[in-house]
């Protein structure tokens, strides 16, 4: 990071990739909202899904999901505090990360905000050599619940050029609490159409319109999913001067907590549009 970048000065910890549920990792990004709001590391997070998970959008009808299919296969499913559609989080398709910091670190216009907490995510595609960038012409919803397959939005969706219009390759979001911000997303390393779709009560979308609409990186690059990590690891720690780190013993059981309570009943992921 630039000395005359805000951040310069600032502890940050990268914490490398690690698997939890979707209850514990959704919990770990308030954990780490509250450990830089109360004046600790800001982290900068790496992790995958066991097992695989539906993330719902904070404000998402849970009818949207086909639950059956969901408890048939293992795919645990879970609800953001963020919005937008629905994302099937495939344990080895999917690579995701999270960045924490207070909130007054950051910048209050919000498209700022997400190209400058961006920065490091298109670096690591061009260090990959997939030629992804924020997308600049949108295209229509196929199917709303699907966050993959929603409106693309300039600010926060990231596309590769493809022969019929862009295909996303990552999706980005933000969390703005009174003292923090959390900014997760995910970039997809494989993309499995079928999965993506059936975890959805009647999507409406064949597998073949799916991959019109969606990429990955390892369509593009000769890498595997261990160097794909790597690079975005390595991205997101020069991009805040990051020391390697790691949950301190308090913050894993505040997440465990927290994963138990909220993230993980029922009462939080099939609340619906409206409840608090």
């Amino acid at each position: 990071m630039d000395a005359s970048d805000p951040h310069a000065d600032r502890e940050w910890r990268l914490i490398r990739e690690e698997a939890w549920s979707g209850p514990m990792n959704m919990a770990l990004d308030d954990v780490a909202a509250e450990t830089a709001a109360a004046g600790g590391p800001r982290t900068l997070r790496v992790y995958r899904w066991d097992p695989g998970t539906l993330s719902l959008g904070y404000h998402q009808d849970p009818d949207t999901v086909d639950w059956d299919y969901c408890e048939r296969e293992g795919v645990g499913v879970t609800r953001r505090p963020t919005g937008g559609g629905g994302i099937y989080h495939d344990s080895d398709g999917d690579i995701s990360y999270t960045i924490v910091a207070p909130d007054g670190e950051l910048p209050g216009d919000l498209v700022e905000s997400y190209r400058r907490l961006c920065t490091p995510i298109l670096d690591a595609f061009d260090r990959l050599g997939v030629p992804a960038r924020f997308a600049e012409t949108g295209r229509p919803a196929l199917h709303k619940p699907a966050c993959y397959l929603r409106e693309l939005h300039s600010a926060h969706d990231v596309v590769v050029p493809g022969p019929d219009g862009p295909r996303k390759v990552s999706g980005n979001a933000q969390h703005r609490r009174a003292d923090a911000v959390v900014q997760h997303g995910s970039l997809s390393y494989t993309v499995r159409p079928e999965r993506h779709l059936a975890v959805f009560a009647d999507p409406g979308v064949d597998a073949e319109t799916f991959r019109e609409r969606v990429t990955g990186i390892a369509d593009h690059a000769d890498v595997d999913r261990a160097t794909a990590v790597a690079t975005l690891e390595s991205s997101l720690r020069a991009w805040a001067d990051a020391e390697a780190g790691a949950w301190t013993d308090a913050e894993l059981a505040r997440a465990r907590e927290l994963a138990a309570e909220k993230y993980g009943s029922e009462a939080w992921t099939k609340r619906r549009p409206g409840e608090r």
